[in-house]
């Protein structure tokens, strides 16, 4: 049975985010708020979660799922061949709606999805969100919709989609909006831009002059 907390209510807050600590640790599904919409998470280095949450969104491994940190420290042990702009991007941009994909460390023992070597990894301006991280590290954190269905913009919407596959949903309220995290490629010599959300081409351009833009 899922367990649902008011994050808006200081001790029911608490005790939701130590109970989703602790159903992340055991390899269970919570769903979490963040600063674009509701997503579903897991412990980033279980296979086995990531693939319930696979299984409760109803996609395949050929969309890998992405990671979120709770502080941009947390890249030293996770990426790779990180270039000066991809660190310029992460100190104007995160936490927030910025989303970089990197080439992970060879000696990581996870299973995302078929990847090719590389994490698509952000930091989510969201003090639950971040809370949450900070205690169980890297999650595997996917919108909170099954396949084919809007994404989710508060806890019952997402609650309605995905039920008893889920531990523990924090609910935090409403999302500030529908509007999903820009994507950029940092993996070559210049960043690409793979998908325009809520920062443009020209203003993430303020930072990396030289961004290209994907076809």
């Amino acid at each position: 049975m899922a367990r649902r907390y008011d994050c808006n209510e200081a001790t029911d807050r608490a005790t939701g985010l130590r109970e989703a600590a602790s159903a992340v640790r055991r390899g269970e599904l919570v769903v979490l708020p963040t600063d674009t919409v509701y997503g579903v998470g897991a412990d980033a280095f279980s296979g086995e979660a990531v693939a319930d949450l696979l299984a409760a969104k109803g996609r395949g491994r050929n969309m890998p799922t992405p990671v979120l940190i709770g502080s941009p420290n947390t890249l030293h042990g996770l990426v790779t061949d990180f270039s000066e702009q991809a660190w310029e991007l992460v100190d104007a941009y995160w936490p927030g709606a910025l989303t970089l994909v990197a080439r992970h460390q060879p000696s990581l023992q996870w299973n995302l999805g078929d990847t090719r070597g590389t994490v698509t990894i952000r930091m989510p301006l969201h003090p639950v969100a971040i809370e949450l991280l900070t205690e169980v590290g890297p999650m595997a954190v996917s919108a909170a919709n099954s396949a084919g269905h809007p994404v989710p913009e508060d806890c019952d919407a997402a609650q309605g989609m995905l039920g008893d596959s889920v531990s523990v949903y924090l609910d935090g309220g409403p999302t500030p909006g529908n509007v999903p995290s820009s994507i950029v490629d940092v993996t070559g010599k210049v960043p690409v831009l793979l998908r325009e959300g809520a920062l443009t081409a020209e203003e993430l351009r303020k930072v990396v002059p030289d961004l290209e833009v994907a076809n």
